[in-house]
């Protein structure tokens, strides 16, 4: 993303600016039409000779509007049960390693926290999970091979229950957002879930690759329709020198981002921060 904001200084540091030019690049940083045309049409407004640093501190100013405060961090139940985290997304976004990257995140900060390998259909997946449940040290629940994913998530919850976990991060199979049955089997899954605990899952969060630009936003549209998400998880915001498009799915759907990977370690990952953001693109 920051390369992003330092093309648009160097590309429009004369005082004409060329509007469709500035339209079409703010829509090419993922910003979407929507802002990018509010954004330009705000600048029309103001009455003098424009250059490239107006285009960004106009922009930097619409984007700190729309994602607001810092989300709250994830937080643990005082009765004595886990916290249920729910990971959904596309295949390829890197949900099973963001899983692990949280599970160390929170197990960093003093908490218990338990995986669950739902993806019962990639072998691949669920050995993944475990090399990093191993790497980690911490418990992970399987099921039999093309099981069942919410019975997986059934048994996981009783076994957090019984072990006093703090947080269970349930890691589900990659799934096309436009195919219904795999849709159905996610909402299975949180009634499964709520047949243990009424209230959970406490936190369901949509993994997406910032790389896939605009189509990380009809993702969020169709994942947001068949389970309600509390969050995102982006990913590789490191390479793709974009991010831009969690601007528009925090303005459509009002979903926050929460936590951002930054690489392949399980260090590089983080808890969102709104000013460190905004102030990076510049």
């Amino acid at each position: 993303m920051a390369g992003f904001f330092k093309s648009l200084l160097q590309r429009f540091t004369k005082p004409d600016i060329d509007w469709n030019e500035l339209e079409a690049s703010l829509i090419g940083g993922d910003l979407g039409p929507r802002l990018s045309l509010r954004i330009v049409a705000e600048l029309k407004t103001m009455g003098h000779k424009l250059h490239g640093q107006d285009v960004v501190d106009l922009s930097r100013k619409s984007i700190r509007s729309i994602l607001g405060a810092n989300p709250p961090p994830l937080t643990k139940r005082t009765d004595g049960k886990p916290t249920v985290i729910l990971v959904i997304g596309v295949n390829g976004a890197g949900k099973t390693t963001s899983c692990a990257k949280l599970a160390h995140l929170l197990k960093s900060e003093g908490h218990r926290v338990m995986l669950a390998a739902a993806d019962t259909f990639r072998a691949a997946a669920v050995e993944q999970l475990e090399v990093w449940a191993d790497r980690l040290e911490l418990p992970m629940v399987k099921g039999a091979p093309q099981g069942d994913p919410a019975a997986v998530c059934f048994d996981a919850h009783q076994q957090a229950c019984a072990a006093g976990v703090d947080f269970l991060i349930c890691d589900t199979a990659g799934r096309l957002h436009n195919r219904h049955n795999l849709m159905e089997e996610l909402r299975k899954i949180r009634r499964v879930l709520g047949r243990q605990d009424a209230s959970a899952p406490h936190e369901t969060l949509l993994v997406v690759d910032a790389t896939t630009g605009s189509n990380a936003l009809q993702q969020a549209r169709e994942f947001h329709k068949a389970t309600e998400l509390t969050g995102l998880v982006v990913t590789k915001l490191d390479g793709s020198g974009k991010g831009g498009i969690l601007v528009p799915i925090r303005e459509e759907l009002g979903v926050p981002t929460r936590f951002v990977g930054l690489g392949e370690k399980a260090t590089d990952f983080q808890a969102f921060d709104v000013a460190r953001f905004v102030d990076e693109l510049l």
